[in-house]
């Protein structure tokens, strides 16, 4: 087995492929020159080209990436977790179930064998399913986050579709999706509101995040955006500080569900984010949760696949 591999996280709007080392995790060389899952896939339904060519027609993709990355990769297995997976991805594969156990059980995957056009072997990574919610890419990072102890934690992966995964003795029991981020955009540029606000530099802390924090903890969410509306007119409120009110509007919202959990909370995502969640969270909870980088976690669980598969 090489001690190097191809690592590709694959979203929906986004693209990340590095190169790998096993044994001590070191980013040998990183692209993110590539499409994400939904421009491929327009793409391949506008090529007119047969479904026995569609995951030929993903891999040409992968090529030019992998060119980009400009090192030499041989005949280097490639492992890809997101949407690569899903039916608008490379192959539909089926979600996983739960419990499913962190250290003793694998994601669903399908390995790809290399061919004279493609010489890379692929370990597409399938998601996890509840009987109604679905996630494809935060099960990787569960693989990376390596809670092997008895404790009961809630992991947050905040985001378009922020989820939340409860682990109980090292297995994932439950989790669900909250459509926070896609809300938030939709309100900020799509809704009446996106007269009433407009970004700019205000930290994740400023005095209008918490009052947003603090009201959508409690309030009733279509009654309290309309605040947006009534502060510019009532209170000639600066857009700025409505965008970040806002923005701890629907953050303390989602959040609102946890204000009496008693497990742990670990905290997955950007630091930008992870600011914005951080402060959200000592307000909601009185206190500040763990937190690691998603994209480190990513790469950890990768690895963990390839020492088990490739």
């Amino acid at each position: 087995m090489s001690n190097v591999f191809l690592s590709c996280d694959w979203g929906t709007s986004s693209f990340r492929l590095r190169l790998i080392r096993i044994g001590d995790g070191e980013v040998l060389a990183e692209t993110t020159e590539g499409k994400g899952i939904a421009a491929i896939n327009n793409e391949w339904l506008n090529s007119g080209k047969a479904a026995s060519e569609r995951v030929e027609f993903y891999q040409e993709q992968l090529s030019s990436a992998i060119t980009a990355l400009r090192t030499a990769t041989g005949g280097l297995p490639i492992i890809i977790s997101g949407m690569a997976s899903s039916s608008v991805g490379m192959i539909e594969l089926p979600y996983g179930s739960i419990p499913w156990s962190l250290s003793e059980d694998q994601p669903p995957v399908k390995q790809i064998p290399a061919t004279d056009n493609f010489p890379h072997e692929i370990v597409l990574v399938s998601g996890l399913k509840t009987f109604n919610d679905v996630m494809r890419g935060e099960e990787t990072m569960l693989l990376g986050c390596d809670l092997s102890d008895g404790e009961e934690w809630l992991i947050i992966f905040p985001g378009t579709h922020s989820k939340h995964a409860v682990i109980k003795k090292g297995s994932l029991i439950d989790f669900r999706t909250y459509m926070t981020g896609e809300v938030f955009d939709l309100l900020a540029t799509k809704s009446l509101l996106s007269r009433s606000v407009s970004t700019g530099e205000v930290e994740a802390g400023s005095e209008a995040f918490s009052n947003g924090v603090k009201e959508g903890r409690e309030g009733n969410l279509l009654n309290s955006i309309f605040h947006i509306r009534s502060r510019q007119l009532l209170a000639n409120t600066k857009p700025v500080e409505n965008y970040h009110y806002l923005s701890g509007l629907v953050i303390g919202y989602e959040l609102s569900s946890i204000q009496q959990i008693q497990q742990n909370i670990l905290l997955v995502c950007s630091t930008r984010l992870g600011a914005s969640y951080k402060k959200a969270l000592e307000i909601i909870r009185g206190n500040s949760p763990e937190y690691r980088d998603a994209d480190k976690l990513l790469m950890a669980g990768h690895r963990k696949l390839a020492g088990q598969l490739l």
